[in-house]
């Protein structure tokens, strides 16, 4: 992925903090916009299902009331499987926002994997989700419906960096937002797409180590 035209980096802080208390007690700037992913079960092991399930609820929720009214807000979310269950994470989402009073601007598929190949457990795709309370997306933006690889990921739990540049460059092309923030940033890649396209970012995490991973991360 390509620097910045000029060369310099753009602006980069990661705080080291729970994402909804750091949400609720720093109302974002109208030029931000938020690129983020969700944690999945997997992470929160000392809850239930129903537990995650209901922090989920509550965590999209936020992050959609957290988002200024003429920006949007942006989710990479992959599905799961979890005793015998399908969990649909872009519904999930879109539930979220109809609590929240947004609408869903646009969905878009990521392919985790080539089309036509079975992956068992984990699906071959993504979701890539846009909403916003009051921006108006245009109709045709000239991007792909799928976008056909998520790119190299920098850890385990990651967006992938093909996905990232996809959703940054709508971003920058269609809004004024010009800091990205990702309240669940993890080691830092939307952090690190963002300043190679000349985006400012804010990143929370509440992992110390994540947090000292995110702000060193170069793409």
């Amino acid at each position: 992925m390509a620097d910045a035209p000029n060369g310099d980096r753009a602006a980069r802080t990661v705080v080291c903090a729970d994402a909804l208390e750091w949400l609720a007690a720093n109302p974002l700037q109208e030029d931000c916009a938020i690129l983020t992913s969700l944690p999945d079960a997997s992470e929160f092991r000392k809850m239930t299902f129903d537990e995650w399930l209901a922090w989920f609820d509550a965590a999209a929720e936020a992050v959609l009331r957290a988002t200024p009214g003429d920006s949007v807000a942006l989710f990479y979310q992959s599905d799961i499987r979890i005793d015998g269950r399908w969990i649909d994470k872009g519904y999930l989402v879109q539930r979220a926002a109809e609590r929240a009073g947004c609408s869903l601007l646009w969905h878009r598929i990521v392919c985790r994997a080539p089309a036509g190949t079975s992956t068992g457990r984990r699906p071959g795709y993504a979701h890539l989700l846009c909403f916003s309370r009051a921006f108006q997306a245009p109709e045709a933006d000239g991007a792909a419906d799928v976008v056909p690889a998520m790119g190299s990921m920098t850890w385990s739990r990651a967006t992938g960096t093909a996905a990232c540049e996809f959703a940054l460059k709508w971003l920058r092309r269609h809004t004024e937002a010009r800091v990205v923030v990702d309240p669940f940033c993890g080691h830092g890649t939307v952090l690190a797409a963002a300043n190679n396209l000349g985006l400012a970012a804010i990143g929370v995490e509440r992992s110390p180590g994540r947090a000292k991973k995110a702000r060193e991360l170069r793409l």
